[in-house]
């Protein structure tokens, strides 16, 4: 479980392909504190450390993952969020976040306002993945605010220390993310289709 506050941003030092897994390799400033089998949600992506490199880690992500989220798209030198597994007993500064990417999404527009930036996005409605106004979202792994939300479309506010210390700095009109959606409203979506 994660909380999709951001804690720092790393780097892709590699890219290796073994059938049809991808070792992606990161280098970062919490990889000194890192071990063995953690989990780390890489754009929001829940992959476990298989292997250590001095200043660089390295995660496996599968055919279903490299599919179904932003990660296959991933190049050398790439920026990506990073956020360790949340500790028992500590502040839920975001939302309950899994790290488990429910589809991919698309920005459509970048307009800054009165000192921070509105990011819109669409998305594939059909999956039933449902956002509601001032309700959670999670974004490339960061926890937001939805302030505007149409059948496949949201927008959240980014204030200027989360455009700065997450890939949010980077985001253009056709960037792909990774959307998690809250998962209380999934559960709740669910049941209401089930009835």
């Amino acid at each position: 479980m994660f909380t999709g506050i951001i804690e720092t941003l790393g780097k892709v030092t590699k890219l290796e392909k073994e059938g049809s897994n991808l070792h992606i390799s990161v280098s970062s400033a919490i990889t000194e504190e890192l071990k063995i089998d953690q989990s780390v949600a890489h754009n929001g992506v829940c992959l476990t450390v298989v292997s250590l490199n001095g200043s660089t880690y390295t995660v496996t992500a599968i055919e279903e993952t490299l599919q179904k989220t932003s990660l296959g798209k991933l190049s050398f030198g790439d920026t990506i969020n990073l956020e360790r597994a949340m500790i028992l007993g500590s502040r839920l500064d975001g939302h309950i976040v899994q790290g488990h990417v429910d589809q991919t999404g698309v920005c459509t527009s970048v307009t800054k306002k009165d000192g921070s930036w509105i990011f819109s996005f669409e998305y594939d409605a059909s999956k039933g993945n449902p956002t509601i106004e001032k309700g959670s979202i999670t974004i490339d792994g960061t926890s937001l605010t939805v302030i505007d939300s149409g059948k496949n479309t949201f927008s959240v506010a980014i204030i200027p220390y989360t455009y700065e210390n997450t890939r949010f700095g980077s985001y253009t009109k056709g960037t792909v993310v990774n959307l998690e959606f809250d998962v209380i409203g999934k559960y709740v979506a669910k049941l209401m289709q089930q009835h």
